[in-house]
């Protein structure tokens, strides 16, 4: 694969420009707070509408920031630049990193999204916050991978050698499990190295202890003979030795094949010991407001981990939630227009509380672990949801009346979606009412 060496910039923290303010104790993120702000103290703030100028955002000019924020009006100049403007793309379908840069960016092709992802370098797969699967921008890989990657590839560790000690194994192991695995992740390691690119299948052959089987232990039909090679390289890959580089086969396809990390980074992913500071500022600057809970909920943290985080960071409470405070400008709205986003797109998937953007009955749009399907979004509000047939066409469904205009808008969008596609059926991997409905229709 043809490709160019991809630097990390450390993106700068966040700098202290309303030292000026009242400070009061915030009701919603409920940390303490001093009688006066103080330059650089970390405290969350709640200002009066009206005081000094700041007002608090109703739900018209919240809607209105999320649809300047997070290119719903399509916007975004480029592939790039649309996935950074959302921090992360969810990447656990793969269609959904193109469909969510197709949304956004109106002049952007599939081609094109690949090429930044795998010619250019732009944007990297990697396990991270709620042990999702995400695309980030290589000059936020040093964050995520040190507030995120290596907490969730330790749980991974843990995991899996707590399974091999416990569970019956094919062939059986030696008694010392743990160095038996790190011979295995070193023999991996040098086979990826001498190939400079393979599949899980090929990594297996030069290695045939990745086939290891964890064998079923009772009578459940989830219980079956599974062999470790998944387990093994999704841990490497968190830990940051190994990158999912392009696919074999379609952009819809699942079947990535692997890269040595040196082969993207030579010089290694930097340590941050502020990295989960960093993380939620990134995440205030595009997603806030945003409460507490939603912090915690998105990065997958403790509440512990979640307000020592944003304890670092200059705040202010606009009302609905967290601002950083050199950020508070409210956003006009503007003329509505229509965004269909995919399945798992990150901005409904972007915060816990969701009622101020979701229909009264959302239920269609989820599957029954929470998942939320393909989306119709309108002035910043979602009103419906979509699906492509197996054809290829898009078929839509509206859940809330908001005139003609909107219902015009709608079948446009679509219009002008379908032949981007190039005639590729998109199946989510977590299928939702009514996209099975529109789908199967």
């Amino acid at each position: 694969m043809a490709g160019t060496e991809a630097e990390i910039a450390v993106p700068p923290p966040g700098s202290d420009s309303m030292s000026s303010l009242p400070a009061r104790r915030c009701t919603r993120c409920r940390m303490p707070a001093t009688d006066r702000w103080m330059p650089g103290s970390a405290r969350c703030v709640s200002v009066p509408a009206g005081s000094n100028g700041i007002v608090r955002l109703d739900i018209h000019r919240r809607r209105a920031r999320l649809v300047a924020r997070h290119h719903l009006a399509g916007t975004a100049s480029d592939p790039a630049q649309a996935a950074a403007d959302l921090v992360v793309l969810h990447a656990t379908d793969p269609a959904t990193v193109f469909l969510s840069v197709l949304a956004r960016c109106p002049s952007a092709s599939v081609e094109d999204v690949a090429k930044v992802m795998y010619d250019d370098r732009e944007l990297v797969r990697m396990l991270a916050m709620r042990r999702t699967l995400f695309v980030v921008p290589t000059d936020l890989v040093p964050v995520v991978h040190n507030a995120a990657s290596l907490e969730v590839a330790d749980r991974q560790r843990k995991r899996l050698v707590q399974q091999l000690t416990t569970i019956p194994t094919d062939p059986e192991l030696p008694a010392d499990v743990e160095g038996w695995l790190l011979s295995v992740e070193s023999s991996v390691e040098q086979a990826l190295a001498e190939r400079g690119s393979a599949t899980a299948a090929q990594l297996s052959a030069d290695e045939p202890r990745l086939r290891t089987a964890l064998l079923p232990t009772s009578g459940k039909k989830w219980d079956v003979k599974r062999n470790i090679t998944t387990n093994v390289l999704v841990m490497m890959a968190a830990e940051g030795r190994m990158v999912r580089a392009q696919p074999r086969g379609s952009w819809t396809s699942r079947a990535h094949t692997w890269e040595p990390a040196s082969s993207w980074w030579p010089r290694g992913i930097p340590e941050l010991p502020d990295a989960k500071a960093r993380l939620v500022e990134q995440y205030l600057r595009r997603f806030g407001p945003a409460t507490v809970a939603d912090v915690q909920w998105w990065t997958g943290w403790t509440l512990g981990a979640t307000r020592k985080a944003l304890a670092a960071l200059d705040t202010v409470d606009v009302g609905c939630g967290l601002v950083m405070a050199d950020d508070i400008a409210a956003d006009e709205p503007a003329a509505p227009t229509a965004a269909l986003l995919p399945a798992l797109d990150p901005t409904p998937m972007g915060w816990k509380e969701r009622d101020w953007y979701l229909p009264e009955d959302s239920r269609p749009l989820f599957d029954r672990n929470g998942n939320i399907g393909p989306t119709i979004w309108w002035g910043g509000e979602v009103i419906g949801g979509w699906a492509v047939r197996p054809d290829g066409t898009i078929a839509t469904s509206l859940l809330v009346d908001r005139g003609a205009a909107a219902a015009r808008a709608v079948r446009d969008a679509a219009d002008a979606l379908q032949p981007r596609l190039n005639g590729t059926p998109v199946v989510p991997s977590f299928p939702t009412p009514l996209e099975k409905q529109l789908r199967t229709a």
